[in-house]
């Protein structure tokens, strides 16, 4: 940051300014954010590629159903077969079901079993825009009609089930994360800072960049950005982690300057001046790789993308501007009870940073092979990572009522019953389409025809679970048959074609985005660092780091925690997440090393630029590792296995990556590290690691 831009911002009369503009800006945005979760589409539209077949299904259904149909399928069970009382309550209770809520056709069944012990009733809830939230308070009415009936065992499965006990699951999310988010932003504060009064200010501005971010996105929300109770989720824990992040980095460097000037408004000035550009180049790199999201073909994936990247870029411009004038305003009686008092030092060269350095310049080269090797052997473990997508029933932790309900669905009647597959297609081609239906391998029974404005409607019942590999083969073999049929123009949509388009468009998007956020790192750390070895160099140590998370994440997964795959979208939220925030330790590293080597050399800057950046950036990494981690709280198997690989990847990265790895290759490489710059060719005095003295002066550095 420039020096006229830093004053302006902190000036004895100006951070006044900056102070009200949040206010106004707070009060502006902030008292939209509330309205954000009235703004979430969380309807299946907006989750799915928009230009799928199934996504087009959803389109023209509507000519026959409500696109906000989600059918209840009522499941009734008595292992000793159901009696005469049983057949004729459960015949009561779904003529009781017509008045649940406003339904969308007439309610099916009862449907016995042939083997007598169980029956369905399905019942087509209209649970209007958006409405899946309504879904657990219309379950519950159903609920009470079926049950209360000893030995007769009620169960609520269907679209309707799975979208109550989501419902539930996200229920109060933004309050859980936010909380959650903050209990681990304070404590982690208080243990760093060990002020009673300090971490208050970093904590206020990432609340201000949160509330405006939320009113921000609510007004894009409500002009046709998707938005849905994941990304509002993500939104809550990256604007707290990677906010707190910005703000440890500037307070560490503030204190430093306290120590050196005796005007707070000069140290403050002179902190933004130097960490500045390593935040700004942190957060632009994390905003970018969260825009490259936009590229995705899943609209779930691409609202996310620019979703994010407003929330860094609100985190930045508080932890820029409001909190420097917060601490400023305060003076340093905020520090208390170690106040930085102008004069002092804080030495550096016996802390644990500094010992770890010059054991690591002994032998520098053997340290990062074996570091590297050790990750490589880590990441070995993703040979046991299956991304295919999560069943119904692995979605959840624990045991659900629809996911039970399936279960017993699947026991007595056709595996694919209660979630039908779709056909729509021109309706001069009926008889041609209800054969070629009738005929698919896999397909149990065919409903009768229903056309509308020039199309026919049909519903098919598979033998094989809707979540499964058989029924993705189904659905493949009826799109091959019906595609062949010349002036059909049918369409295979419903349950298990929605998740197998959901599957390839998420292996896409995979595949293009993560080539794209390498080169803009890439890009980012060749501009800040005036260099291309080291932009290799680090993108190839955080590469590696999330190899080694993943790897050691699925073997967790699969056997200790027993979980069944993972979503297919895991990987690359992981790696976009991991990539851009872990790549930020390296950016406060390697700004402080260049700083410092273009006075001594790389080998003395690594060492340097360790000891000073090793404490604040190991509690800003524990702080992200804490509010990512704080995902894993929520009953979704998909969350806590993105919460945990996370924050399992900044750990990771924080301390053996960025400590370990870089600062042996640092040492190894030395000088060569900037090449083509001048640096590389500037025959700086190489002064021995052991040597440097890390006390007082210019070169006094914070070891916190």
């Amino acid at each position: 940051m420039s020096n006229a831009a830093t004053r302006i911002i902190v000036g004895r009369r100006s951070k006044w300014a900056v102070l009200i503009f949040w206010l106004l800006l707070v009060f502006g945005l902030g008292l939209l954010a509330g309205k954000l979760t009235g703004a979430e589409q969380n309807d299946a539209k907006s989750w799915l590629p928009s230009n799928a077949e199934s996504t087009k299904v959803i389109d023209e259904q509507k000519a026959f159903q409500s696109p906000n149909r989600f059918s209840a399928v009522v499941v009734y069970e008595r292992p000793s077969g159901l009696t005469a009382d049983d057949k004729a309550k459960i015949t009561a209770d779904a003529e009781k079901y017509a008045h649940v809520g406003s339904l969308d056709g007439d309610v099916a069944g009862p449907m016995f079993s042939t083997d007598g012990a169980s029956a369905q009733v399905i019942v087509p809830l209209d649970l209007g825009h958006n409405g899946w939230n309504k879904a657990p308070k219309l379950t519950k009415k159903i609920r009470t009609i079926g049950g209360g009936d000893p030995g007769l065992a009620l169960h609520i499965t269907g679209p309707a089930g799975f979208a109550s006990d989501s419902a539930d699951a996200f229920k109060g999310i933004d309050g859980t994360l936010l909380f959650a988010a903050l209990g681990v932003v304070i404590i982690t504060l208080l243990v760093t800072y060990r002020s009673p009064i300090l971490w208050l200010l970093p904590v206020v501005s990432a609340g201000a960049a949160l509330a405006v971010s939320q009113g921000f996105v609510y007004l894009l929300a409500k002009n046709g950005l998707t938005v849905n109770a994941q990304t509002a989720g993500i939104l809550t824990v990256l604007v707290f982690g990677a906010g707190t992040d910005y703000a440890l980095l500037l307070v560490a460097r503030y204190r430093e300057e306290l120590r050196r000037h005796e005007d707070r408004h000069e140290a403050m000035a002179l902190a933004l001046h130097r960490s500045g550009p390593a935040i700004v180049a942190s957060a632009s790199t994390v905003a970018l790789g969260m825009l490259c999201l936009y590229l995705a073909e899943m609209n779930s994936t691409k609202g996310l993308g620019p979703v994010l990247a407003i929330g860094v870029g609100f985190a930045l411009a508080a932890m820029l501007s409001l909190l420097p004038a917060l601490l400023v305003i305060c003076g340093r009686w905020v520090f208390w009870p170690k106040r930085p008092s102008f004069g002092s030092a804080e030495p550096t060269s016996s802390g644990m940073w500094a010992r770890t350095g010059r054991r690591i310049s002994n032998r520098p080269r053997v340290v990062w092979v074996g570091t590297a090797a050790a990750l490589v052997v880590m990441a070995i473990g993703t040979i046991d990572l299956d991304a295919s997508g999560l069943t119904n029933k692995a979605a959840f932790r624990g045991h659900p009522d629809s996911v039970t309900g399936e279960t017993v669905l699947a026991k007595h009647f056709p595996a694919g019953s209660g979630s039908p597959v779709v056909v729509i297609a021109d309706a001069g081609q009926t008889d041609a389409v209800q054969r070629t239906f009738q005929s698919t391998a896999g397909i149990a029974s065919v409903s009768e025809p229903i056309a509308r404005k020039g199309k026919v409607f049909f519903e098919g019942t598979m033998t094989a679970a809707p979540d499964s590999d058989a029924a993705y083969a189904t659905v493949d073999r009826m799109r091959a048959s019906f595609h062949a049929l010349r002036g059909a123009d049918a369409k295979v949509g419903g349950f298990s074609a929605t998740t197998l388009d959901v599957n390839r468009a998420t292996k896409h998007d995979r595949q293009l985005i993560i080539p794209i956020v390498l080169l803009v790192v890439f890009v980012v750390l060749a501009l800040l660092l005036r260099a291309l070895v080291a932009p290799v160099v680090l993108v190839a140590t955080v590469v590696l780091s999330f190899a080694a998370a993943l790897g050691v994440s699925a073997v967790l997964f699969k056997h200790v925690f027993g979980f069944h795959g993972a979503d297919t979208s895991f990987p690359l939220f992981v790696f976009v997440f991991l990539v851009a925030l872990g790549i930020d330790y390296n950016i406060f590293l390697m700004t402080r090393v260049r700083e410092e080597a273009l006075k001594a050399g790389t080998r003395a800057g690594a060492l340097t630029g360790l000891a000073a950046t090793g404490g604040v950036i190991t509690s800003a990494g524990v702080v992200l590792a804490g509010t990512f981690a704080v995902l894993a709280t929520l009953p979704l198997t998909a969350f806590t296995e993105m919460g945990f690989t996370i924050a399992l990847g900044v750990l990771l990265d924080t301390l053996v990556v960025r400590s370990i790895l870089v600062t042996a290759l640092n040492f190894d490489i030395g000088d060569r590290m900037w090449w083509p710059s001048r640096l590389a060719r500037a025959g700086t005095a190489k002064v021995p690691p052991q040597t440097i003295d890390l006390t007082g002066g210019e070169r006094a550095s914070v070891d916190s």
